[in-house]
């Protein structure tokens, strides 16, 4: 039977409600846009996103270690090194994988001799790098990876060293704990010298476990090669630390320079410093006083004043200039002389070194001449040396001259100069009138091969024939005036002596206690191969003529010259007197010194193999074991040693100069090993000029 009809409230029963539409259609079109955001979200996030956050996931999981690069290698001029790179251990924690931070930090504290509580509070951050103590010595390596702590690493870095210590330390300079440099070459070089350093990039996963290490390798730094000489800046640096002794100077400094193309030999300083510790001296210690210290030169730069006079052509050598016994009178001021002259040439005012005289010709020449000459030696300017802090020293325009100014010039006062721009004025007279720019860098690394560095070429500041008149007046002071005891044996020398009273600092008036006392010179006169500058800082002295250039000065130039000369080998011009002959100490091929353990038989006496004077010495029968005492007499201390050394027997020095006496005498036998006892003192030449009348060889 078929169903009845639904009735039409039923039927309306069962028709849904447009209500229940609507909210049908507004949830679909909520998930709709719920999935469109999100499917945008993730596009966002993993598309336009996807950098930074991959950026970010790299710093959770990536450590980045910095590598620093080998540092170059600094030589001297003859491939000897003066600062090395050397591979070393390097402890670094990461902090988020230190469970127990005290107990890690109470372990190495007692290893490093570091605090603990600071090493704790580093082991305690959520840091994922952190360095503990950098540049550990083996042992302590050892000791911290037997604790096989987690989360301490090693890294290796390059330590630099420094083999020669204290030798020529302001001129190399030093680096930081980064190895960056912090003074001499090590900083003026550094961009060169450091190369370019890397990264070790090493990742870990969620639980900080390393998994993975990557390195971009450092670049080398640079090889530099200095035009310095070890040995011969071990020779100015011995003999101006027995200065500082003997004198009792404050400070000084010693410039070796050849003169044939500005190339600094040696530069030494005092005081100085070890550079593998710099932090344990002081800022004065590590100061360069060669370039940076600015002094009136006092009567050094009177070979400035005469060569312009000369070479301008205001004066002749042998022009007359009448000193009027010691006294002169500029714009109201008595300027009194050191000694009462009367009438003098030029070469005899340079030889004496009058003020009076020097005055008189600046006055001849004039302000605007003086001045030209003087800029054109490069006072007032830096030399250009590559080597930082360099000072421009000070020189007045004539424009600000007083009427006294061009007399206290002409005597080296009003005027501060350094070491170098006086070694280097000098110089120029020296090689013949060319001025150059001073090098202590030879040679730099480019592109695997050692290459010199272009400097501008030289100039000239005066003709040739003005500078073998001042090479020949030069000459006199040190024969005939107050650099008496420059003297050299086997060659002639030619200098100037300088002494200038300091300021005092407290009544900005000159001291008559304190001065700069100082000595250039060259040799050989005609053929000049070195220029020494010699400068003390306040030597003191009984009374005040012996503190002066020419007492305290000349005398180390002297010594310094006598062994740097034999030392490059240069050709004598001059007889050597009988009783100090000289030896060449370590370029004498001719010069065959027998090893310490050789047998010495007859044959090899009478040949002169074991220090006897040749052939006519009487050959003795010698025991094994035993050797005979050679003739020391006459050698340089340093030779003297040398010797003794290569003899197999033990030298004991003292005093300076040249050998004097010996103990045992020569020809004695002796055992091997024996002690020799040597005395050095002043030729005889200059212990009879001391002897004598007792005037003050001047300023």
């Amino acid at each position: 039977m078929p169903a009845p009809n639904p009735t039409r409230a039923e039927h309306a029963e069962r028709q849904p409600s447009p209500g229940w539409s609507s909210r049908l259609l507004v949830l679909v079109l909520l998930g709709g846009l719920w999935g469109a955001a999100v499917v945008g979200r993730l596009g966002y996030l993993t598309i336009v996103r996807h950098h930074a956050y991959r950026q970010m996931a790299l710093r959770q999981q990536q450590r980045v270690i910095p590598l620093n690069p080998l540092r170059g290698t600094i030589f001297d001029r003859n491939g000897h090194e003066l600062a090395v790179s050397l591979p070393v251990e390097s402890c670094f924690a990461v902090p988020k994988e230190i469970k127990d931070p005290a107990l890690v930090a109470g372990l190495l504290s007692k290893i490093l001799g570091i605090p603990e509580k600071g090493l704790q509070a580093r082991l305690s951050t959520d840091s994922t790098f952190t360095w503990v103590e950098r540049r550990l010595p083996p042992e302590i390596v050892a000791r911290i990876t037997e604790l096989k702590l987690k989360g301490i690493y090693f890294e290796k870095e390059m330590d630099r060293f420094y083999p020669k210590r204290d030798l020529a330390s302001q001129v190399i300079g030093f680096v930081d704990i980064d190895g960056h440099g912090e003074a001499g070459v090590e900083y003026e070089f550094n961009k060169q010298i450091s190369g370019k350093p890397g990264d070790l990039y090493v990742l870990a996963d969620g639980l900080n476990h390393y998994y993975q290490r990557r390195e971009r390798p450092p670049v080398p730094g640079t090889n530099i090669e200095l035009t310095i000489d070890q040995n011969i800046q071990y020779i100015a640096e011995r003999q101006l630390d027995l200065a500082i002794q003997k004198t009792h100077a404050v400070a000084g400094s010693i410039l070796v320079m050849d003169p044939s193309d500005g190339s600094l030999l040696a530069m030494a300083n005092w005081p100085t410093f070890n550079p593998n510790l710099p932090g344990d001296s002081s800022p004065a210690a590590r100061q360069n006083r060669a370039i940076s210290d600015v002094y009136e030169p006092g009567s050094t730069f009177k070979t400035v004043t005469i060569s312009a006079a000369i070479n301008s052509g205001a004066v002749t050598a042998n022009e007359v200039f009448n000193c009027q016994m010691g006294h002169i009178v500029l714009d109201g001021h008595v300027i009194h002389d050191w000694h009462p002259f009367g009438l003098l040439t030029v070469g005899q005012v340079l030889m004496n070194s009058s003020d009076v005289g020097a005055i008189k010709i600046a006055l001849k020449e004039g302000d605007a001449t003086f001045y030209r000459y003087m800029r054109a030696y490069g006072f007032g300017s830096k030399t250009g040396i590559q080597l930082p802090w360099e000072s421009p020293g000070l020189l007045r325009p004539p424009s600000e001259w007083s009427g006294i100014a061009i007399g206290a010039l002409a005597m080296g006062q009003a005027v501060g100069v350094t070491t170098i721009q006086l070694t280097r004025e000098v110089s120029a007279i020296a090689n013949g009138g060319l001025l150059y720019t001073p090098r202590i860098v030879r040679k730099i690394e480019v592109n695997g091969k050692m290459v010199r560095p272009t400097l501008p070429a030289p100039h000239r500041v005066i003709s040739a024939t003005t500078a073998a008149t001042m090479r020949h007046l030069m000459e006199g002071v040190v024969l005939k005036g107050t650099g008496k005891y420059a003297q050299l044996d086997g060659y002639t020398t030619a200098g100037k002596t300088g002494t200038s009273q300091k300021i005092n600092p407290v009544t900005h008036r000159y001291s008559h206690r304190h001065y700069m006392a100082s000595f250039v010179g060259f040799a050989p006169v005609n053929n000049p191969a070195v220029v020494t500058l010699i400068v003390l800082d306040s030597p003191q002295a009984k009374t005040w003529y012996k503190a002066e250039g020419g007492w305290t000065a000349a005398p180390v130039f002297r010594k310094v010259m006598q062994q740097v000369l034999n030392y490059l080998g240069v050709p004598r011009d001059l007889p050597v007197q009988p009783v100090v002959e000289q030896t060449a100490t370590l370029r004498q091929p001719h010069r065959a010194f027998p090893r310490a353990n050789a047998t010495f038989t007859k044959a090899s006496l009478h040949a002169g193999e074991a220090g006897t004077e040749g052939a006519s010495a009487k050959p003795k029968f010698v025991p094994r074991g035993m050797l005979v005492v050679p003739s020391l007499l006459g050698e340089t201390e340093r030779a003297a040693a040398a010797r003794c050394l290569r003899l197999g027997l033990r030298p004991r020095l003292e005093g300076d100069g040249l050998a004097v006496s010996q103990h045992p005498a020569a020809g004695a036998v002796v055992h091997r090993g024996a002690r020799v006892t040597l005395r050095f003192a002043l030729r005889p030449a200059f212990v009879e000029a001391k002897a004598g009348s007792g005037d003050a060889p001047g300023n």
